[in-house]
Order: C-alpha cells, then sequence, then structure tokens
C-alpha cells in the first residue's frame, strides 16, 4: 500500500531524526519532533522539548523512533498498544525507496559491521554499480530515496533493527555476537534477538550470510528462510547446514559454491585474521548479488580502509601510531590486538559499558608493553591489568598520547584502542579519534 502519510511524529532530534524529518517533509507530511533535550529546531517543525507525554501518539499516522530510543520504552509500547504505525528510520527509507530502486543489503553485528559495509559497497562500485553506502555507517538510508540505485549496501545496528516492520533485505550478514549494549539490553539473549531481526521479511530470491565460527550467528541464522552461506578460517568445516561456504588463511580465501575462484587479501587496511572474515562476508554478498571474481578482486586491492579503525595516523621515529577509536566495546579491542604481533602500547579507557576488561588481559600478554588509562573507567582497567602490566594513568587523551611519546621506541606501536565509549570526554568516538590524530600529527 502506497505510504503517505499527512501527519508524524519523530522521536530523537539527532542525526538519525533529522535525517527523517527532511524526508517526510519532501513528501509533504507535517510533522512534530520530540526531543528530552532542547536543541535547534529545524525548520518548519513543531518542536517539544522535555519528557514524553504518555500519549503523545495521539493525532499522528505515523510516529519515527530515532535508534537512539529503545523500543521497549512504555510509551512506545503503549502505542503499538493502541494500533499507532511505529517505525524506525530504516523503516521510514525502505518504504519510501523509489519504484525500480536496486535490491537492500544489511550488515549487521557487534564488531567489524562497519568495515564490511564500507568493502562491500568497494566491491559493488569496482563492478560499475551505482551503490548506495550507508545506514549506521555514513550517510542516513534516508537519503537514498532522493533517486535510484542498483545496489543498497546499508550497515544496521541492534538499535536500528528493532524499528523495522517490513523492511526487507534480499541479503542478510551478520558477522558475530558478542556482549555489547549491556547498558540497553536486559540480557545477551535480547541482544541477539535484536539482531535476529535482520532475517525479518526477507524475500523468496533473498540469502543469508552467517559467520561459521560463531555458535550464535548460527543459532540465530535459523530464523532466516533464505539459503544460508557462511564463511569460515577452519579449514575443517565442511557445507554441512549451509549452501555454500567460504574458508579463509592468512592472505587469501575461497569460495567453495560455484566456481572455486581464489581471493588475495593482502590490503594492508585489511590487516588481521578479523579483517579477513570481514573481506570474506563482503566478498559472498557481492558475489550472490551478482558481482564477478574481478571485481571483487579489485575492489579488495583498492579499499582505502575507514577512518578509526586500525588506522594508521604517522610513523614517528619508527613508531607507528594507530587510530582505533571506533573500538567501543572490549570485543573491539580484543580484535585490535590481535592484529599486531606485539610491542604494544595501549591506550584505553572511557565510558564503560558493564562488560569485564578480563579477556583483554590474556590477550595482551607477551605484547603490551605497557597501558595508558583515560576516562571514567580508567580505574577499572587499571586494576584489571595492574598486576601483569606497567599501568600510567593519564586520565585525558592528551596527555595519554604525551606519555607515549616519551615511552615508545622504534619499532612500537602506540595504539588507541579504548574498549569503551567516548561521551565521557568526547562527542562521539569520531570526535575522540579525530583528536587523537590532531595530537598525533602535533607531536
Amino acid at each position: 500500500m502506497p505510504f503517505e502519510p499527512k501527519t508524524a511524529a519523530v522521536l530523537g532530534l539527532g542525526k538519525s531524526g533529522r535525517a527523517a524529518i527532511a524526508l517526510l517533509q519532501a513528501r509533504g507530511t507535517r510533522v512534530c519532533a520530540f526531543d528530552e533535550k532542547e536543541t535547534t529546531a529545524p525548520e518548519g517543525v513543531d518542536c517539544r522539548f522535555g519528557p514524553l507525554p504518555s500519549e503523545f501518539f495521539k493525532g499522528f499516522d505515523v510516529v519515527v523512533v530515532s535508534p537512539g530510543i529503545p523500543m521497549s520504552k512504555p510509551e512506545l509500547v503503549e502505542a503499538v498498544k493502541r494500533g499507532t504505525d511505529v517505525i524506525g528510520e530504516i523503516e521510514l527509507a525502505w518504504r519510501c525507496l523509489p519504484a525500480g530502486t536496486g535490491p537492500v543489503l544489511g550488515i549487521t553485528g557487534t564488531n567489524g559491521k562497519s568495515t564490511t559495509t564500507a568493502l562491500l559497497g568497494e566491491l559493488c562500485t569496482a563492478a560499475g554499480k551505482k551503490t548506495f553506502i550507508g545506514g549506521n555507517l555514513g550517510r542516513p538510508f534516508t537519503e537514498a530515496c532522493a533517486e535510484r540505485y542498483d545496489l543498497h549496501v546499508v550497515e544496521l545496528s541492534s538499535f536500528m533493527l528493532e524499528g523495522i516492520v517490513n523492511a526487507s533485505f534480499r541479503g542478510a550478514a551478520l558477522l558475530n555476537l558478542t556482549p555489547d549494549h549491556l547498558d540497553r539490553y536486559p540480557n545477551h539473549d535480547a541482544y541477539g534477538a535484536a539482531k535476529q531481526r535482520i532475517f525479518k521479511n526477507a524475500p523468496r530470491d533473498g540469502f543469508a550470510v552467517v559467520n561459521g565460527d560463531d555458535f550464535d550467528t548460527i543459532r540465530l541464522s535459523r530464523a532466516a528462510k533464505v539459503p544460508t552461506y557462511a564463511f569460515t578460517l577452519d579449514a575443517r568445516r565442511t557445507n554441512a547446514g549451509f549452501s555454500g561456504l567460504v574458508v579463509g588463511s592468512p592472505g587469501k580465501f575461497v569460495m567453495l559454491f560455484g566456481e572455486s575462484t581464489p581471493f588475495t587479501v593482502d590490503n594492508r587496511a585489511l590487516r588481521g585474521a578479523h579483517n579477513l572474515q570481514n573481506a570474506m562476508a563482503a566478498s559472498m554478498m557481492a558475489r550472490l548479488a551478482g558481482i564477478d571474481d574481478a571485481s571483487i578482486q579489485r575492489g579488495l586491492d583498492s579499499y582505502p580502509g575507514l577512518p578509526h579503525r586500525l588506522e594508521f595516523v604517522r610513523d614517528i621515529g619508527g613508531v607507528e601510531w594507530i587510530n582505533d577509536s571506533k573500538a567501543t566495546n572490549v570485543d573491539s579491542t580484543l580484535v585490535a590486538l590481535n592484529a599486531f604481533p606485539g610491542k604494544l602500547w595501549l591506550i584505553a579507557g572511557g565510558k564503560g559499558k558493564g562488560s569485564p576488561y578480563t579477556p583483554l588481559v590474556d590477550a595482551a600478554k607477551g605484547k603490551v608493553l605497557g597501558v595508558l588509562t583515560i576516562g571514567a573507567d580508567a580505574a577499572a582497567i587499571a586494576e584489571a591489568f595492574g598486576a601483569n602490566f606497567p599501568i600510567h594513568a593519564c586520565e585525558t587523551l592528551a596527555a595519554a598520547v604525551g606519555k607515549a611519546n616519551t615511552l615508545a621506541r622504534a619499532n612500537d606501536t602506540v595504539l588507541l584502542s579504548p574498549a569503551c565509549a567516548s561521551y565521557d570526554q568526547f562527542n562521539h568516538f569520531e570526535h575522540r579519534g579525530d583528536s587523537f590524530k590532531a595530537l598525533v600529527k602535533a607531536l
């Protein structure tokens, strides 16, 4: 049915909310916005600040909820019970895509989804496809509604997936699942259930891609009523239970469905076993979406990498400085530690998410020369590492960079991989990463 709301309520005036407002206004919808914190109002929008009224939804054809607002919020639960059309920004964008536009490929997971999304976009672009790349990464998905694209590659957070109703993804990838956002979800299963929604409404010609080395992703993919493909780093794994398999080993991988074409992964932006997995997932998604193997290899070779994801900043006297500000949880930092052979000075800390830091301690043994702590969770990180590593309490990122510059020697690496959110001292992880790069470049 045509989606033509005359009135809409938009909850949240962040990046996602403002993008939703712009799309609705372009379609002639009268918009009222709600936000707990008073901020600059978009032109032509009635804004109401403060706590959400209990029956705020009355009089609106649709309610669009920003990802930062849980769908479990009592006022939203009540709105749904009353029959209100309550959706997220991803659902809004999907409903408004132009007729005849290309399919949507969705990617989620605790870690690696931004790299996999950007890489898949690179592979599609290398094949000459007009490709929209966005969602949780970069451009809001609503911006895809202004024109037709051959393909849409969309990163989807668990928060975004909470808000889908009818949105359908021809290709759906679940990369991994490790504890995260325990400040939003009551337990790991609830977090996984939100991620699992990526398989909801899969079309008949759809496909799913999962991590064959991650039991949780395999279990959750059983909800997908479409052919399921897996990527693995275990050469002993078989095709059993999957429609196809991609097997990787250092620097290369092969797809064991269709013709067994070998691919090489020697791009510096894709170093580490985790990026080999990302490359396998993106390449499998590309092939299943119709991208030829030669374009896939070209894209693997040309991919420039993303800011704040193991981003090389500078070499100073043989010391390599790496910005991994996107590592906002313990598992992301664990991945970063595993990507380097050793001689690391680790800068960590920020606003913790409730997960223990002990897994990092074992991974750091034999690699990390010392830990420089910053931010609100500095004491907790120091307590975890203190018995095994020198701890340098720096409080601020500027102090940590200065201290690391005095400690590091040639062939060492200084790694900012915080294992924490950034909101205690920065606006977001990009702000933290940009600050780190500016500090390092000023040395």
